[in-house]
């Protein structure tokens, strides 16, 4: 019988705050060479990986059998499921681009109204919302902005507009990836962590259309498109509280946005604002002095600086002249999506799936490590299935959607291939930095920082729900991904909320939640929407100090709703 290995919360005897600062290593690493040296987030995942190891051996005294079998498990929970979902999700985008699809689908958003204040809500929220769920890790920022240049915003606020609208939905992003991967790294039910994940993240997006119009045009311009507000907030959140409660975080992002904008669409048939905010009239007599009064320097003309905005100001140009049938074709392959998603989530098909699915106790690492008190009551084994159901993973939906679009919108086959190449070279890097931050957080599980650092957050006591918030937003700040930040700080959440008996799931839920404000803030992201936009360097410091407030504010206002559940609706 293989002895076990008890973990200790104790760096080399120090007391519990010296140990969480030795403990917390690997992270000021991942904040160091991720924004002190700007290096790419692959290289700052893999130094954090190997300073993860070293402080497994060399401090807490794990052998390196143990420690090497952590850091394998999670980087194969990384490939599968995670990375299997992210493929295919970027494999069905990448189809509608290749197919010419997708400028359907853009032109059929982009051309419903002239008034920028409406096109903040379908482009930059909804269709950006849309985005997220479908295909996530920076897609709806570049392509969102890159629209926004063609209709006439400047490069500056189309990207800084995107960067806000990009929090709500991301915790839903990537068809539930970030609420999977905390599942996985927590061991907690992933139906009731996407309920809480919801019931956080809701609020916020009912109010997230109107904040977005009150930054681009002022309180004023909040009344003048009031209805068009109110039915975005109602459509998208009540719809993603209800999908994330009742269905799962799978399709939470898509029908949510979805929805919302189904409804502005109808109520676009019979209302319109009074006056009309719009980069065609700029310069035009009385609304474009309003515009220069309300929103100064906020539009310009079409921004050539980029292939995605001219590629959107030629699409609308062109006209929307597209017949419902093509408009219905160009929108299949995610039509197709939801319906594969939501068989995927019928039981008696789980069941079905799951048949030629392969779970084994991973080796060297199953039930050999024993967590111990403080961090537990009494001591227990620390378990490490891995589960290969290959068929019911949410990723085989995605599949099994892409195969069935590239046949529907009538690919060739060896284009099909092509583009499978063209996507597994593109995810090369990101598949790497998810692998690496993934085996990191396992090898922090299983050693015993992840116990040490939950302990030391445990001094925050009543205030900790707030903290656990800002704790997901300072994970995304630094790794650029929800997802990331989750797989990092999941279990560090759990354990300090055992510890001081508050609702684990609510708390895990609250890193994901919070976590979402700090992508507007992430390096990565802000590097994208730059590309997407064509900023200058000088002008990407400007956007970092513009959306640093509104991602405090928001970051903020998640920490109160949480406080809010714990103590006084006592959500558990």
């Amino acid at each position: 019988m293989t002895p076990l290995w008890q973990q200790s919360y104790s760096v080399w005897g120090q007391n519990l705050f010296v140990s969480a600062g030795i403990a917390a290593l690997p992270i000021l690493v991942l904040l160091l060479l991720l924004a002190g040296k700007r290096r790419p987030a692959w290289e700052a995942a893999l130094a954090g990986c190997g300073t993860t190891l070293l402080l497994a051996v060399f401090g807490y005294g794990m052998s390196f059998r143990h420690t090497m079998s952590s850091a394998a498990y999670g980087a194969a929970f990384g490939l599968f499921p995670i990375s299997w979902i992210v493929f295919w999700a970027i494999m069905l985008y990448r189809i509608t681009v290749q197919t010419g699809k997708f400028e359907v689908i853009r032109s059929s958003i982009g051309g419903i109204t002239t008034d920028m204040r409406l096109q903040i809500l379908l482009i930059a929220f909804a269709f950006g919302a849309f985005l997220e769920g479908g295909a996530g890790f920076g897609t709806p920022v570049a392509v969102a902005a890159g629209m926004m240049t063609g209709l006439g915003f400047s490069a500056f606020y189309a990207a800084s507009l995107c960067l806000l609208a990009n929090t709500a939905p991301v915790a839903f992003g990537a068809i539930g990836t970030p609420v999977i991967t905390l599942a996985g790294i927590t061991g907690l039910p992933v139906d009731r962590l996407s309920a809480d994940v919801g019931r956080v993240c809701a609020p916020i997006s009912f109010i997230l259309p109107a904040y977005l119009i009150a930054t681009a045009a002022g309180v004023s311009g909040v009344w003048e498109v009031w209805p068009a507000v109110l039915t975005c907030g109602l459509a998208f959140a009540g719809v993603q509280f209800f999908v994330s409660n009742f269905i799962g975080a799978q399709l939470t992002d898509i029908l949510s946005s979805l929805s919302a904008i189904v409804a502005l669409v109808v109520l676009l048939r019979f209302w319109h604002p009074r006056s009309v905010m719009s980069a065609r009239n700029f310069g035009d007599g009385g609304a474009a002095e309003k515009i220069e009064r309300t929103t100064p320097g906020f539009i310009s003309k079409p921004s050539s600086t980029t292939q995605a905005a001219v590629s959107s100001a030629a699409v609308l140009e062109a006209g929307t002249s597209y017949s419902a049938g093509e408009i219905l074709m160009a929108w299949s392959p995610y039509l197709l999506l939801v319906c594969f998603v939501l068989v995927w989530g019928l039981k008696p098909v789980q069941q079905l799936l799951n048949a030629v699915s392969i779970s084994f106790p991973w080796p060297w690492l199953h039930n050999e490590i024993q967590r111990m008190p403080p961090v537990l009551t009494k001591s227990a084994k620390y378990g490490a299935m891995y589960n290969l159901n290959w068929l019911a993973a949410p990723g085989t939906s995605c599949m099994l959607s892409a195969a069935c679009s590239a046949v529907l919108l009538r690919m060739k086959p060896e284009s099909f291939f092509r583009l499978l190449g063209s996507v597994s070279r593109q995810l090369f890097l990101p598949t790497v930095t998810v692998t690496a931050v993934l085996a990191m957080a396992f090898v922090m599980n299983y050693c015993g920082a992840t116990g040490t650092l939950g302990l030391a957050f445990a001094a925050t006591g009543f205030l900790f729900p707030f903290f656990s918030a800002l704790l997901g937003w300072l994970g995304v700040f630094l790794t650029g991904s929800d997802t990331s930040a989750n797989a990092l700080f999941g279990s560090l959440q759990v354990v300090t909320a055992e510890r001081l008996d508050l609702p684990p799931v609510l708390i895990a839920a609250a890193n994901s939640a919070g976590g979402v404000m700090g992508k507007m803030i992430s390096i990565q992201t802000i590097a994208v929407a730059a590309a997407a936009t064509g900023l200058s360097i000088a002008d990407q410091a400007r956007l970092f100090r513009f959306t640093l407030k509104h991602s405090i504010i928001l970051a903020s206002a998640v920490g109160l709703l949480v406080l809010l559940y714990t103590y006084v609706f006592r959500i558990q």
